[in-house]
Parts: structure tokens; C-alpha cells; sequence
């Protein structure tokens, strides 16, 4: 349980800024009363790419105090500074802004910052911290991270809070709780593999931290001033465990302590070096079963030091001497104290008093002779994970005491204290009254379901540990829930458009239809006809349908029956309609008609209809199945909104690409670059209309892996008109919209978080104002720009198109123009190293082909600049060919390694490409690799005829070697310049990513 520990309680001396000005130098005083002043340098120092919004996922807002700009908020500001005040109307800065975390980490502790005038308790969810203000029922979220959190501790005095990730780039920040503003950023302090465990020394000046990797390292960082370095570093041995859990000595700043599972640690630091030792402790030590360890403490004498176990038992630790005859004192544990039977999860210390909190959700206290001296076991609480006393003592009154257990009934006070347990409960309980008070009771299992009221603000969500809870999101309050016992892990719901019911998919596959506002569900209305988990939900625009998609790859559909007296819900169908898992079930209405519809849409390319108007009970029927990519994997699908004449359905695919197909006749309309940030596009929807937008915009919310986004409509491929940042490092589970369309709501899965994002159009298209309008924001998307390489190249292709087209040996005047053909975009494609296939090429030229056909009924047969190079942008790879891709590709067609590489049978890949996908003649294949090697005059086919060669077959077999390896293929065939053993060696050690691999 990083940064729990010893909590004396004891007077505080002041801040560092008071600290530094009373024994430093005139330099270091003014150096940490800017403490934000030094924050913002570093993060300019980043560089503003760095700093923003889909990066880091921080809505950046820098803090000055626009009367005084020298005055830091930092030194000016008290406990009161954030202090919920009347909300003014102020312009948002940022598209998407964190409004709420719901949910927590209950692997990290929970901190009791102030307990006096206000409640004020701090937590950590996915990537952020929470200050939730019990009192006001408000949070103050702390962004900066994008890796989840992995450590959090505070100050003494509670002024200084910090927080530690484990990732790629991981951050150390530590921020000012009264300002709620970020003071100092470690950057890249464990690269290894990020922050396990880190606290501040009693006097806050010092802040240790140790390591996630492999080889762990401990530092010790002099926070308040401006080095980049820790004081000193040191590595530990791997045999002593990973440790866990670290704490300054109060009482002497050179001492430190950690421990893992098996073994403790003491540090001594010594100027610029840190040392340490690992005392012995084993069951053969006092000859009794230790346990495993789980947190320590220095005593409050100082010298001493206690390990709790999960046997229940105390460790004392001391300084002795090694023999009679030796001098120097060594650390050796001196006693195992058999404090209780259940195992101990928490260690820490409150003024004279020993704590711990047990496995049976009881916490105990212990004078310093290990006497029981009170405790606490009426709470009916889970394992306890962490505890923490307030800073303030609770008034000198006798009301106010207790008696302790022993025969005298001794007088004593006790802090008021938080504590939180394995099922992320956090409990406050106040000593004098001795009631405890529940601030939070959230999601201990994975959170994959979200959904929200069609005409209401209410939020839905449910977990694995069978919890399904329902919020008022505006005032921030629960309004009911339910907990299944049975079936437990819930794994989606969604709202009928009526509000009347709500639906519960299990991963047992049963499915449950509840009423909206008792979450009670009749027998009848509790089906079981799938074995396999629900993946998908949703119900039909009259309410008259319910469908869900499994783990099996089937569909099933439910249907509202009604009787004499009452509707009933019953089973309609099922059918195993795709080969690939289910991406996304969508229903909708036929054109001029209000006809339900229902579609869905799978891994295996297959967009199936169902029939529902002639499907039979236990019978649902196939209307129509129809592949609609050749190698991209669809991953979700919406009905794009009415902005033009036709009806279409919008789609996304794993290449970063979104197709618009006409609803009626599923022909491919168009094809637009989608988000590309980092990864595709996994779920998305349509914004449902809200009063401050404008008549006819629209917008789209959609999600990645880990990030959540916002999408101006119409999709055009402009990158300006799209804005997403980090919401769930770990991965976005599932996402829901408003009914007004002001929030977004985001569940994080196994971080068992939901996230409330509340929307900013105005800042959205302010943003996309910025970028640029008509052909700007494409230039940018092209190498070199809009005065670059690739642009020139295109207007001399457009040119030669025009003579080819005018014919080349014709002596007539040239009639010049900005349009080509149509019939000459393959052309140029490939003469802009852009090879389509032939499916593609068909797909561009009925996009421009039918561009005006709904509004004009004539077909377009011409194309200019302007259109072709939003038509390059679109179509062309977003991020172009990998050796990744290159590597799986050999990998998957190619015999076993051969030399330490993959190798392609000749004849099998020539009969790969005859045979396989869009067949090739013999003769397109020798042109196509004599063109490659080099061994055609022409470049190709010659430009007014046809490639001719008699001897096909022989010239493969000549210039093709038996078998081709695939640097062999990369850089003799098509010349790239690919090292195979880097991407082998890359490959093997998991360092490629579909974005960031090498392109080729």
C-alpha cells in the first residue's frame, strides 16, 4: 500500500517556501515560492506537442492571478481555495473536459486531507487523483498523468500531495492540495518501468521513490529545488522481492525502511550515497511461521522499527550489537509478537498508538507496550486496505474521550480517521461520536457496462462484481441500484428510447429485462438462451425489439408482446450469423418507411440484415449478408445523420479509415480518413441534438483503445475537425451519450471507473476554425505541404494526364484545364506510389461517379486538383506500409524460419496471387515483377498499349529466386531499405506497434 505509513500527527514546521526562507539562501527562497512558476518552465520545456489535450489527456489551463501575474497562487493560497463557489459562466478552453470520477482504485490508499470545517478526502482512479469534498458533495480532479496511477501519498501537513505512474514515460507530480495547482514534475525518474512505491520525509523537503522494474532503484529527490537528479540512487538486489512499500524514519531523515512480501530493508544516506541492508528474517528465526509481510514502521522512538504480517504477527526490529566483544550496533529483528489471529493488512502509527487493520475489517489500537488498548469491529467491513488519521486533534473536552479496554478505563482521544477496504468502500469515522459515516461505496470488479436515460439525467452502470447502479449525474448522487447475487458480472446495458425499461446482459449469457426506475425484472422477463457472454445490446426505435450480440458469434432478438392487461417481453430468435466475433448491432428503420430494421456487423467483414418481419418464434432470419472490405477489420457502425439527400451507414475500420455505404444497396459511397490517434476508432455514436447547436450540426463522440473523442460531422478527413485525449490508460470498455448531448460517459473496464466528460462545441470548432478551411488543413497531410515535392508532382501528372488523354504524338493546339478524366485516377494514384486494388479503384470512381447524382441525377465523369487531392488523403494507407505488417505477412504465408528469418515459396506465391484475392494473369504478374527489377525499358506498360510478353512463365521463373526471404523481397524486389535482424529482433521483444513501427 504505497505512501501509508507512519502518521504521529505531530505539529507540522511550515511549508517549504516558509522553511527555505528561514535557513536558505536568498536564491532558494524565491526558487520555491515559485514552485508553479517552475512547474510551467518545465512543461514548456516539453514542448507544446507534449502538452496537449490527446496526449496527456491534462486540460491545460495554466493558473495566474490575472490582478497581481507575480503573486503565485501557490503562496497566496489556503485550505478554502477550492472551495466549491456559484458557478459563473466562463468560456470552455478545451473540447472534452473531466467533470466526474466515478469509481476508484482500491489498490491505492485513501488520504484524509482535512476533517474539520469540511470533509475533504483524497483517492486515485485509472489516471487521476480525486479530491472529493464530502461536505459540498464536490471533486477536484488532478490530471497530468496518461499511464495509470500507481502510488499516492502527502505531507505531513497535508499541504503537498504526490502521485506516481507506471509507464512508458512515467511522471512524478507533486502538487499544492490547497490550489489544487501541479508544483514539480519528475520526468522519466524509474524509465524502467515507472514508480512502485514512494512518501515525502516528516519535513516535506525529501521525496523517495522506488521502481517497477526488474532491478528496482530507490532515489531520493530534493523536490524543492530545480535539479533534474536525485541525491542519490541505489539498486536492489531482485532476491530480496519486489518492495511495496516505503517510508522516511520521522525522526531522522537518513533512515528509511521498505519491504516486500518476504523481506524488509533498511537505508542509510550518507550525503550523496544511500546504503542498505537485509536483516535475516525467516520461520527459522524464532522458530514460529512469520507470515508474509505487508506493511512497516518506524517506532516513534526512533530506533525501533514493526513489520505486520499476514499471520497476524508483529515484528520488532532494533539495534544490537553483533557479539559481545563488537562496537557497532547492526539491525536484527529482536521479537515476533503474536499481536492477533487474522492477518494484518495495515501498519501505522497516530500519536502514541499502535493501529492495524485487519482481514476481518476490524482496526485496532495498541499502546506502546503492544497492549490492546480499543478497537473497532461493528463496522461489518471488508479486508481493510489503508488508514488515515486527520491532522486536526479533536477538541479538549471530556465529552469527547473514551475508555480504553483495560480494568482502569483509562481516559484517551483518538483522531478521527478514514479507512477504505478491498471492496472499495471508503468509511470516516469520527471517534467522539464513534458512528461511521460511508462516503463511498463503488465498483470493486471490472466496469464494462454504461448507459444513459433517453429523457433523463441519470446514468446507468454495472460491473462484474454484480453491481448495477444508477446516478443523477447533475446532482452527483445515487438514486438506486441493485446487486445480483447469481449472475454477477454484467457486461452491458442499455435504455429502451422510451425509458421504460432497462436491459442487463450477463457473462453467462442470460439477459434480464428490468424496469427503469426499480430495477425489478418479472421471472418471465429473465431469459437464458445463450451460454456464452453479451457482448452487444440495444433496442429498437419504437421500443417494440430488443437484440443482443454474443461471444458466440450469434445474434438473438427479443420482442414486446402485448396481452390483455400487461406486456411481456419474449424470446423471438437466435442465429449464428458471422464466423468472427460480433463489433457492433445496430437497428434502424427502411427508407420512407418507419419499418424496423436490424443490422450487425462482425470481424469476419460480414454486414448481415435479419428479416424480422418473417422471422417466427425460436426462427430468425437472414435478409441479406454482404462483405463490405477486402482487408480492413469493420470495428463499429452508426447511422450517419441527415445531411445529405441519401441514407447512409457510417463505418470505421481498424485502418483508421470510415466508409459511408448507402443504406439501401450497400454500394461503398465514400471513403474518408478517420481519428488517428493512436489507435482506430473502436465505438462511436451520433450526438444527440442539444439546444445550443446549431440547426443543422451535427457531431459524432467516439472512443479508441484508451482515448475519447469528438467529431465534427460532416466527415470529410480533416484533422482539425477531431479533438481526443487519454481517459483509460488500460483500455475504454464502453461509452454513452446524454440525452441532451452535453456528457459523455466513458467505463474504463478493469480500472472499474467511469469517467464524465462534459462536451464544448464551441471550443471544438474553434479549434477546427484554427486549422484552417478548404484545402489547408490537406496540405498539411502531405509531405512537404502545400509548397512540397509531392503537390508539384501531382500537377505535373495532371498535366501529362491532359496530353495522354488530348493524345501524345497530336500536333493540335492543347486545351488546358485544372480536370482530368476519371478514368485517369488509378494512374496517377500509382504514380504517387499509392498501388489500390482493383476493388478500391472501383469504390474511388464511383464516390466521384455518384457525387451529384442525388442532388443533379448526372454522373460526374471529370475530377480537379482540389477533389483528387481530398480523394489521395482519404483512400491512401494512413500511416503506409510497416515492417511489421511485412513481417506478419511473410510469417503468415512463409515456411518456418529459415536462417533466423521467414522465407516464401516461389511457385506458392505466385499461385497465392493467381488464385487468391483479385486474380492476376501470368502476364500481369511478369510485368508487374520485371517492373520492380528493373528489367523493363518502359517503366511498366507502355503508355498507349498493352503489356505484351510471350515468354511470361520463363521470365518468373528465371528472375524470381526458388525461395524468397523477406529482405530478399524488401529490398531486391522492392527496394526499401529494411534491415531484417533490427525488425526480427524488434519483433521478438514486443518493441513494434501498429503506429510506431518502422515504415518501409
Amino acid at each position: 500500500m504505497s505512501g501509508v505509513g507512519t502518521e504521529s500527527n505531530d505539529p507540522m514546521p511550515s511549508p517549504p517556501e516558509e522553511q527555505q526562507a528561514t535557513t536558505g539562501t536568498k536564491e532558494e527562497q524565491q526558487r520555491d515560492k515559485d514552485g508553479e512558476d517552475l512547474h510551467q518552465r518545465k512543461e514548456d520545456s516539453k514542448g507544446e506537442g507534449e502538452r496537449s489535450d490527446c496526449v496527456s489527456g491534462q486540460n491545460w489551463e495554466p493558473k495566474t492571478d490575472y490582478q497581481n501575474p507575480t503573486v503565485s497562487q501557490v503562496h497566496t493560497a489556503t485550505k478554502m481555495t477550492l472551495l466549491p463557489k456559484q458557478k459563473s459562466p466562463h468560456v470552455k478552453t478545451n473540447a472534452l473536459t473531466l467533470e466526474w470520477a466515478f469509481g476508484m482504485n482500491r489498490a491505492l490508499p485513501v488520504f484524509n486531507l482535512q476533517d474539520q470545517d469540511q470533509l475533504v478526502i483524497l483517492y486515485g482512479g485509472t489516471n487521476v487523483a480525486v479530491m472529493y469534498d464530502q461536505t459540498s458533495n464536490s471533486q477536484h480532479v488532478l490530471q497530468g498523468h496518461s499511464s495509470p496511477i500507481s502510488c499516492l501519498c502527502v505531507s505531513e501537513d497535508r499541504r503537498w500531495l504526490v502521485t506516481a505512474d507506471r509507464g512508458q514515460e512515467s511522471l512524478v507530480i507533486i502538487w499544492d492540495s490547497f490550489s489544487g495547482i501541479p508544483v514539480r514534475t519528475l520526468f522519466d525518474s524509474h524509465p524502467e518501468g515507472g514508480v512502485a512505491a514512494l512518501a515525502l520525509s516528516k519535513d516535506s523537503k525529501y521525496l523517495v521513490t522506488v521502481g517497477a522494474g526488474n532491478i528496482q532503484r530507490v532515489c531520493i529527490w530534493d523536490w524543492t529545488n530545480e535539479t533534474e537528479d536525485p541525491l542519490c540512487v541505489t539498486e536492489l538486489n531482485p532476491e530480496y522481492g519486489f518492495q511495496k512499500h516505503i517510508l522516511f524514519n520521522p525522526n531522522d531523515i537518513t533512515q528509511l525502511l521498505s519491504n516486500s512480501e518476504s523481506q524488509v530493508l533498511f537505508y542509510t544516506r550518507d550525503k550523496q550515497h544511500l546504503d542498505y541492508i537485509a536483516p535475516d528474517l525467516l520461520d527459522k528465526t524464532f522458530n514460529k511461521v512469520v507470515g508474509m509481510l505487508s506493511q512497516s514502521v518506524f517506532h516513534w522512538r526512533g530506533l525501533q522499527a514493526l513489520s505486520a504480517t499476514s499471520a497476524g504477527n508483529l515484528v520488532l526490529w532494533d539495534m544490537v550489537r553483533a557479539s559481545s566483544n563488537s562496537r557497532p550496533l547492526i539491525r536484527r529483528a529482536i521479537k515476533l509478537i503474536p499481536l492477533q489471529k487474522d492477518g494484518i493488512t495495515v501498519l501505522t502509527l497516530t500519536d502514541s498508538f499502535i493501529v492495524t487493520g485487519d482481514t476481518l475489517g476490524h482496526v485496532k489500537f495498541y499502546d506502546e507496550n503492544f497492549k490492546l488498548i480499543s478497537w473497532y469491529s461493528e463496522f461489518n467491513l471488508d479486508p481493510i486496505t489503508s488508514i488515515s488519521f486527520s491532522k486536526e486533534v479533536p477538541p479538549n473536552s471530556s465529552q469527547g474521550f473514551l475508555e480504553d479496554c483495560t480494568l482502569e478505563a483509562k481516559m484517551f482521544v483518538i483522531r478521527n480517521f478514514v479507512l477504505s477496504t478491498v471492496s472499495s468502500t471508503v468509511v470516516h469515522v469520527n471517534t467522539q461520536g464513534g458512528v461511521p459515516q460511508t462516503l463511498l461505496r463503488e465498483h470493486c470488479e471490472a466496469l464494462h457496462a454504461v448507459a444513459c436515460h433517453p429523457q433523463q439525467p441519470v446514468v446507468a452502470m454495472g460491473s462484474h462484481s454484480g453491481i448495477l447502479k444508477v446516478w443523477d449525474y447533475e446532482r452527483k448522487v445515487s438514486i438506486c441500484s441493485r446487486v445480483f447475487e447469481k449472475e454477477r458480472h454484467i457486461q452491458c446495458i442499455a435504455y429502451d428510447p422510451q425509458g421504460f425499461y432497462l436491459a442487463v446482459g450477463f457473462a453467462s449469457g442470460s439477459v434480464h429485462v428490468l424496469d427503469a426506475c426499480t430495477l425489478l425484472s418479472e421471472a418471465e422477463e429473465r431469459f437464458n438462451y445463450s451460454q456464452d457472454c453479451i457482448t452487444h445490446m440495444t433496442f429498437s426505435p419504437d421500443s417494440l425489439y430488443l437484440a443482443t450480440a454474443d461471444a458466440g458469434r450469434a445474434v438473438m432478438v427479443f420482442c414486446l408482446y402485448t396481452g390483455k392487461s400487461m406486456q411481456r417481453w419474449k424470446y423471438l430468435g437466435r442465429h449464428h450469423s458471422h464466423y468472427k466475433p460480433i463489433r457492433d448491432l445496430l437497428f434502424g428503420v427502411y427508407l420512407d418507411s418507419t419499418q424496423t430494421r436490424l443490422l450487425s456487423l462482425g470481424m469476419d467483414r460480414r454486414l448481415v440484415e435479419y428479416d424480422l418481419q418473417n422471422s417466427n418464434e425460436d426462427e430468425l432470419l437472414i435478409l441479406s449478408s454482404e462483405r463490405i472490405e477486402q482487408s480492413a477489420v469493420p470495428t463499429c457502425m452508426a447511422w450517419y445523420p441527415p445531411l445529405t439527400t441519401e441514407d447512409f451507414l457510417l463505418t470505421a475500420s481498424d485502418l483508421y479509415k470510415m466508409k459511408l455505404f448507402n443504406s439501401t444497396t450497400k454500394m461503398c459511397r465514400k471513403t474518408l480518413l478517420g481519428p488517428t490517434y493512436g489507435s482506430p476508432v473502436e465505438k462511436m455514436a451520433i450526438l444527440p441534438f442539444y439546444k445550443d447547436h446549431g440547426p443543422s450540426a451535427h457531431y459524432m463522440v467516439y472512443i479508441t483503445k484508451d482515448k475519447v473523442g469528438v467529431q465534427i460531422l460532416p466527415v470529410d478527413g480533416n484533422p482539425h475537425k477531431s479533438s481526443a485525449l487519454i481517459c483509460h490508460p488500460t483500455g475504454v470498455s464502453a461509452m454513452a451519450c446524454s440525452y441532451d448531448g452535453r456528457y459523455v460517459f466513458t467505463a474504463g473496464g478493469s480500472d472499474c471507473t467511469v469517467l464524465s466528460w462534459e462536451i464544448s462545441l464551441n471550443a471544438l470548432e474553434a479549434a477546427a476554425s484554427l486549422g484552417g478551411k478548404e484545402l489547408i488543413p490537406f496540405y498539411s497531410l502531405l509531405e512537404g505541404g502545400r509548397d512540397g515535392k509531392l503537390v508539384r508532382e501531382m500537377e505535373d501528372y495532371f498535366y501529362y494526364c491532359q496530353l495522354r488523354s488530348q493524345g501524345i504524338d497530336s500536333m493540335e493546339m492543347r486545351q488546358v484545364s485544372t480536370r482530368i478524366p476519371l478514368a485517369e485516377v488509378p494512374f496517377v494514384m500509382r504514380a504517387l506510389g499509392f498501388f489500390p486494388t482493383e476493388q478500391e479503384l472501383e469504390d474511388m470512381q464511383n464516390e466521384v461517379k455518384f457525387s451529384r447524382y442525388a442532388e443533379s441525377g448526372r454522373y460526374v465523369t471529370d475530377i480537379d486538383l482540389e477533389e483528387f487531392i481530398k480523394l489521395y488523403v482519404n483512400h491512401r494507407p494512413a500511416f503506409g506500409i510497416s515492417s511489421k505488417e511485412l513481417l506478419h505477412t511473410f510469417q503468415v504465408l512463409g515456411d518456418p524460419y529459415v536462417m533466423g528469418e521467414p522465407v516464401v515459396n516461389k511457385d506458392e506465391l505466385l499461385e497465392l496471387l493467381k488464385d487468391r484475392g483479385e486474380h492476376m494473369t501470368e502476364n500481369e504478374l511478369a510485368e508487374c515483377f520485371t517492373t520492380l527489377l528493373g528489367l523493363n525499358p518502359e517503366g511498366g506498360s507502355p503508355e498507349l498499349g498493352a503489356f505484351e510478353c510471350d515468354d511470361a512463365e520463363d521470365l518468373l521463373e528465371s528472375e524470381i529466386p526458388e525461395e524468397i526471404s523477406m529482405e530478399t523481397f524488401a529490398s531486391d524486389i522492392l527496394g526499401f531499405p529494411i534491415y531484417i535482424k533490427e525488425i526480427l529482433h524488434s519483433s521478438h521483444e514486443g518493441m513494434l506497434s501498429p503506429s510506431g513501427s518502422e515504415v518501409v
